[in-house]
């Protein structure tokens, strides 16, 4: 992996005409510690939010022992990055072939459902491989509601009566019984933690069973940039809303029992950032090298405001326009397709036009691990960068760096 100082030098020495990750592996291994100094429990980095082995690896350098896995093919990545980390099984919904992959050959204890036919499959693996159901969590994921930029309620999580039925059911055959919860990605208000950990609560007190965890789940929100012509979001810090989540944990009465998180954008979103080239300019559109069916399905979705860094040219002498004018242009990805068209302008100066490039910050949340090959458009060389992204000069127009919650 070939080392810059900043992303600048990097465009400026390699002039690319592809798109380019820049990866800050000590960006990584800060928010990554920090976040495990902070949460008083187990630290599970959700593998989902961005896989690639250099994030893994980076992860188990800086002392993760724990990750949450959805798939086999999340298995294998963490066992080739961490062969001794734990992993947890916390996709709700899985394939029969998928759960007996895990017990038999990854050796997982921990899964998590929100419906019957999810424990009749995972007790049949269980008995067809001889295992004690003692030895084996299984956490009841409970429906919450809140403000997020995704929310996963909609689609994931038992309703509190049926909860109550679930952990009841998997105490009568012996398993060990776990409570999770997932307020969305990207929460949007700090209330969120606790209107799930009193529903929570209620579950756990009719349902009369041990509870041996509690899984907090994700949402934990990155730092990102805010549109100039909208109010800038109101958040804590993070510091402050773990402070929150603490006090609402001991409020509720779960301090007795171990935790665990789930994070991800909170630990990876500010460790890598985009270089994109501007194949054309025309008018206020800026047409680039990368796009929703790439690296920018977050901004197409108009969830998220990426910050963004003007990175002009030096070949290009004479400039139409003002220097010092930020004005928003509208951004259309490299691929054929008619809406492959960003939701949220780029504010940039005025000069910016063809052959400049973009540096694109704070994407190092499900850029990678969204991206497609659509049009035969695949971004993938990787870059190491030592200086943050939000060090040196500010991003120009709406990318300037607000103090949200990391």
């Amino acid at each position: 992996m070939e080392r810059f100082n900043t992303a600048v030098d990097a465009a400026l020495a390699l002039r690319p005409d592809q798109p380019i990750y820049c990866f800050r592996p000590t960006v990584l291994k800060q928010d990554a510690e920090a976040f495990k100094a902070m949460f008083p429990g187990k630290t599970a980095y959700a593998v989902k939010t961005n896989g690639e082995p250099f994030v893994l690896d980076t992860l188990a350098r800086a002392g993760i022992d724990c990750f949450d896995v959805a798939s086999p093919a999340e298995f294998a990545a963490v066992k080739a990055a961490a062969p001794k980390a734990e992993m947890l099984y916390m996709h709700p919904i899985k394939a029969q072939s998928d759960i007996r992959l895990a017990l038999e050959t990854y050796r997982i204890r921990t899964l998590s459902l929100d419906h019957e036919d999810e424990v009749a499959k995972i007790l049949r693996i269980v008995r067809a491989l001889d295992i004690d159901p003692a030895t084996i969590t299984l956490f009841v994921r409970i429906a919450t509601k809140g403000h997020a930029a995704y929310e996963l309620s909609k689609k994931f999580g038992a309703a509190p009566g049926h909860a109550v039925e679930l952990l009841q059911r998997i105490h009568r055959i012996g398993f060990k019984c776990g409570l999770c919860f997932h307020v969305g990605s990207q929460i949007e208000e700090p209330e969120t933690y606790e209107r799930a950990l009193a529903s929570a609560d209620w579950i756990r007190s009719r349902a009369g069973v041990p509870i041996v965890e509690l899984d907090v789940g994700g949402g934990f929100p990155a730092v990102y940039g805010h549109d100039p012509r909208r109010k800038a979001p109101e958040m804590p810090s993070l510091p402050e809303l773990m402070g929150q989540v603490k006090h609402d944990i001991v409020d509720w009465g779960f301090d007795d029992l171990p935790l665990v998180a789930e994070p991800g954008r909170v630990i990876v979103a500010r460790c890598i950032s985009l270089i994109v080239r501007v194949l054309l300019k025309k008018g206020r559109r800026l047409y680039i090298n990368d796009g929703i069916w790439a690296s920018l399905s977050d901004s197409w979705t108009g969830k998220i405001t990426l910050p963004a860094r003007f990175i002009p040219d030096p070949a290009r002498k004479t400039r139409a326009g003002n220097p010092d004018k930020i004005v928003p242009f509208k951004v259309c990805g490299a691929t054929c397709d008619s809406v492959d068209i960003l939701s949220r302008p780029f504010w940039l100066p005025e000069t910016v036009d063809t052959g400049d490039w973009i540096e694109i910050g704070h994407i190092g949340a499900y850029s990678l691990s969204l991206r497609t090959h659509f049009n035969g458009f695949y971004p993938d060389t990787v870059i190491e960068v030592n200086t943050p992204f939000d060090d040196g000069a500010e991003p120009e127009g709406f990318a300037s760096i607000e103090t949200m919650a990391d």
